[in-house]
C-alpha cells in the first residue's frame, strides 16, 4: 500500500515536518527521490561560515555533510578566503521541495555561495542577502569584477575532499577553472557544468558508509572535462527553422515517469 504513494502527492508533507527523526544519520533513496533519517542541524553560525535565509528551514543534513561544511569553512579561514555563506542543504527529514530544488532530498547536497565576506554579516542581512553574480549570462563570459582566485580556491578545496562526488557550477565558471594552471587537475573531474549555478556552487557528497539504502550516482566521465564536453555547453547561434525542426517541436512530449517514494521515507512522515 505504501508503494502507491508518489512524490508529487506527498511533496508538501516534507515541508510541514519541522524536526529531524531520531537516530544516526541515514540517507535513503537517490538525491532527487529520497529522504533523510537522523538529520543533523548545521549551527546557523560557526567559525568561518554563516547560514543564510535560515527562515526557510533548510539547514539540515547528513552528519557527513555537516562535518564537511564545518571543515571546509576552517580550511577557507586558513587560506584567508573570507567568511563562507551556506545556502540550502535539506529539510529536517529531507524529501521533496514544492519548489526550488529537484535534489537536496537526502542531506547530501548543499549550496555554497561564491560571495565571500570579510566579516560576518549582521543577522538582519542574512535574511535578505543578495547574491553576487560571477557570470555575465547573456554574454556567456566570466564577471571579472566579482570573480577572483578566492572563488577558484574555495571550489578546489571542496572538490579535493574525497567525500565529494560532484560539484555543479555554471559552464562559464567551469571554463574559467579549466583555464587556470593547477599543479593537480584531478579534482576538476568532479566539477560539472550545470545551468543556474552562476552565483553559488552545489556540493554533492557520495553515499556515506552506513547508508545502505542510499542510491549512488554514476561517477563522472574520465578526464578533467575541459575539452569538447565543456565546449558543447556553449550556446549555439540560432539558425532558421527547417520543416524538420518544426516537426520535432510539434511532436508531443513524453510524460516523465512518476517517481515512487521509497517506503523507508514514507515511514518518516506518517
Amino acid at each position: 500500500m505504501l508503494m502507491s504513494y508518489s512524490l508529487s502527492a506527498s511533496a508538501t508533507l516534507w515541508e510541514k515536518v519541522k524536526v529531524p527523526s531520531n537516530g544516526v544519520s541515514n540517507s535513503i533513496g537517490s538525491y532527487s527521490n529520497g529522504c533523510l533519517a537522523g538529520g543533523e542541524t548545521l549551527p546557523l553560525e560557526g567559525e568561518g561560515y554563516q547560514v543564510i535565509r535560515s527562515q526557510r528551514g533548510r539547514y539540515y543534513g547528513h552528519s557527513e555533510m555537516i562535518q564537511f561544511l564545518k571543515g571546509l569553512s576552517l580550511d577557507a579561514q586558513k587560506l584567508r578566503l573570507g567568511n563562507m555563506l551556506v545556502g540550502d542543504i535539506s529539510m529536517p527529514r529531507g524529501g521533496r521541495f514544492s519548489s526550488g530544488h529537484a535534489s537536496h532530498q537526502t542531506g547530501l547536497d548543499a549550496d555554497i555561495w561564491l560571495k565571500m565576506t570579510d566579516a560576518p554579516l549582521e543577522k538582519e542581512s542574512l535574511v535578505e542577502v543578495q547574491p553576487l553574480p560571477m557570470v555575465h549570462i547573456k554574454d556567456y563570459k566570466i564577471n571579472n569584477k566579482n570573480w577572483s582566485n578566492k572563488q577558484a580556491l574555495l571550489i578546489q578545496l571542496a572538490a579535493s575532499d574525497e567525500r565529494v562526488a560532484r560539484i555543479f557550477v555554471h559552464p562559464v565558471i567551469k571554463e574559467q577553472l579549466c583555464k587556470s594552471e593547477w599543479q593537480n587537475r584531478d579534482w576538476l573531474r568532479k566539477v560539472r557544468p550545470w545551468w543556474g549555478h552562476y552565483y553559488h556552487f552545489h556540493v554533492r557528497l557520495s553515499c556515506p558508509d552506513g547508508s545502505t539504502n542510499c542510491k549512488a550516482q554514476n561517477p563522472p566521465p574520465p578526464g578533467d572535462g575541459c575539452g569538447a564536453e565543456l565546449a558543447s555547453w556553449k550556446p549555439q547561434k540560432k539558425v532558421k527553422q527547417t520543416a524538420q525542426n518544426k516537426k520535432k517541436e510539434t511532436q508531443p512530449k513524453k510524460k516523465k515517469p512518476v517517481k515512487i517514494t521509497p517506503p523507508q521515507c514514507l515511514a518518516l512522515i506518517q
